[in-house]
């Protein structure tokens, strides 16, 4: 390594602008970071970096989710690092918690717990021509601030002054900036077009958001959304410790829900997983392969819209409505059988929810909400309603939870980063139509940045830390050169960045994640699909 970049130091030191300078800087400690981190170790035998973390823990997505029911929807053997793989998973779908247990182990593992800081925020890098550096602005917060969504600490801002949430900014420097910013942390807002929520005097919770504290015993639950986190969150409302007196839950529209990896596989997985997973040699591995031939194959069925895709898709819907009819009441199945392809949306795996609207406290509803009132909101007509359920319904409504999802979106959100002349990678990725990167790891006029986890890497039905781990390789390609002082800066080209960012567009308006007939947040408003790859 060359020493002279390669090696974490102070820089005059004794002058009032004197800064630390780090070789390698990474931006976010949940899988991507992480990932980052143990592979610069691992691959490179180098541990000159450091990580900043907002958060007051390891874990990003896993940190901060703490909802009822919170769990991965992969399964597990997959939803993991291939350089540590965990051999005693207690279920094939695990709570939040035990991943975040397992990412703080591969952390200590891999000896990079000491590299990570915590409760610091990284505000903005600007690239630096003259140094070929990237100054890196960092504000370090009160302990837990970062734990709030931006918008929260906005306002704690303004109500309590900036002490409340910065205790002060710093300046460093890094020869190479890495983003692992995550997409599932900053929770969606309330929706504007819905008034009456600042009047509202019971609890608005987030699931992204979660309060340990709130108590819903015997209390009306209104839950806004239909997705993933509203399907693992809405069967734990009723049951103990919350004990909600009644739960409605809002649709907008119905999601399609998998069959696969069901309660079968899950009794068989944690029947003999656990104990015989640690005995056979290979076995772990030979399961994971398993799965990701099976998730590889669910992208010819559903996404691809090929010739197979169009001749198997139609007995693949059929068999998930099979499942939703036999495990939702009747009066449901009409509401809950979707106008659009299986995979235009995320789907839900696993059919607890469904099995859920057959508890005698839990209504499922299509009604929209309209408004919000002191203890109740306002429901309009249902898009199918009959002549006498056209008119609007009034709900108690002790609490409202938000299960609206994530600003998805909004890419490397709130962290701002300034290439060459100043320009912003948000101006760049307006003007170009939308977010974007080569490989979605890099940009043409920012230099030495690297994304992880960045436009159109993930997949919609597969793994995402396969998705991270395959960017982390590739930019330790171009890592390593720079630290080894070999050459100074990297920079993809600007022609080579559009035509990859053309053929990716290209060939998603051909997936049903275009043709689907669906609004989904894989895309922003203007039908740019940012999220995955196809």
């Amino acid at each position: 390594m060359a020493t002279s970049i390669a090696s974490i130091r102070r820089h005059r030191a004794y002058a009032k602008d004197a800064y630390t300078y780090y070789p390698v800087v990474i931006v976010g400690a949940g899988e991507s970071g992480i990932a980052m981190g143990c592979r610069l170790k691992e691959a490179l035998g180098f541990d000159q970096f450091r990580i900043f973390e907002r958060q007051s823990g390891i874990g990003g997505t896993w940190w901060i989710n703490r909802y009822p029911g919170v769990a991965c929807d992969v399964p597990a053997v997959f939803y993991s690092f291939s350089f540590a793989q965990n051999k005693r998973w207690t279920t094939l779908f695990p709570p939040g918690s035990e991943i975040a247990e397992y990412l703080a182990d591969v952390c200590a593992k891999y000896g990079i717990v000491d590299k990570i800081q915590l409760n610091t925020e990284v505000k903005q890098l600007r690239w630096l021509e003259d140094e070929e550096e990237w100054e890196v602005t960092l504000a370090h917060l009160v302990p837990g601030a970062g734990d709030l969504s931006a918008k929260e600490r906005q306002e704690k801002v303004a109500t309590e002054g900036e002490h409340s949430v910065y205790v002060a900014t710093e300046i460093v420097r890094a020869k190479i900036a890495v983003s692992a910013v995550g997409g599932l942390v900053e929770p969606k807002s309330w929706p504007q077009d819905i008034p009456g929520i600042e009047n509202f005097e019971g609890d608005l919770i987030h699931t992204a958001r979660w309060k340990p504290d709130v108590n819903l015993e015997g209390k009306d639950v209104v839950v806004v959304g239909t997705g993933c986190s509203a399907a693992q969150v809405v069967p734990e409302l009723v049951n103990p410790p919350y004990n909600a007196k009644s739960v409605t839950q809002l649709m907008r529209s119905p999601p399609w829900v998998s069959p696969h990896f069901s309660e079968k596989e899950t009794e068989i997985w944690d029947r003999y997983a656990p104990s015989l997973i640690p005995k056979i040699p290979g076995l772990l591995r030979l399961v994971r392969f398993y799965v990701f031939c099976f998730v590889e194959h669910t992208w010819f069925q559903l996404f691809a819209n090929n010739s197979y895709t169009n001749k198997v898709r139609p007995a693949v819907e059929r068999q998930y409505l099979e499942f939703m009819r036999k495990l939702t009441p009747p009066q449901y199945h009409d509401m809950l059988t979707p106008n659009y392809q299986i995979g235009c949306k995320r789907r839900i795996i696993g059919g607890r929810w469904y099995k859920s609207l057959n508890h005698p406290k839990i209504e499922l509803t299509s009604r929209p909400l309209k408004s919000v009132q002191l203890k109740s909101v306002t429901l309009g007509p249902s898009p199918n309603s009959s002549a006498d359920a056209a008119e609007e319904v009034h709900l108690p409504a002790d609490a409202i939870i938000l299960a609206n999802g994530y600003e998805t979106n909004v890419w490397l959100h709130p962290l701002r980063v300034l290439g060459k002349n100043g320009k912003s990678i948000h101006d760049v990725w307006e003007e170009r139509g939308g977010p974007q990167a080569y490989l979605g790891i890099a940009m043409d006029k920012f230099p030495n940045f690297f994304m992880i986890f960045g436009p159109n890497t993930a997949t919609g039905h597969s793994s995402v830390i396969m998705a991270s781990e395959n960017a982390v390789e590739y930019s330790l390609k171009f890592i390593k050169p720079i630290l080894n002082g070999d050459v100074s800066t990297w920079e993809v080209k600007e022609e080579v960045e559009r035509k990859w960012t053309q053929g990716v567009q290209a060939a998603l308006k051909r997936t049903a994640f275009h043709q689907g007939g669906c609004t989904s947040w894989y895309k922003n408003d203007k039908d740019w699909n940012s999220t995955v790859y196809p």
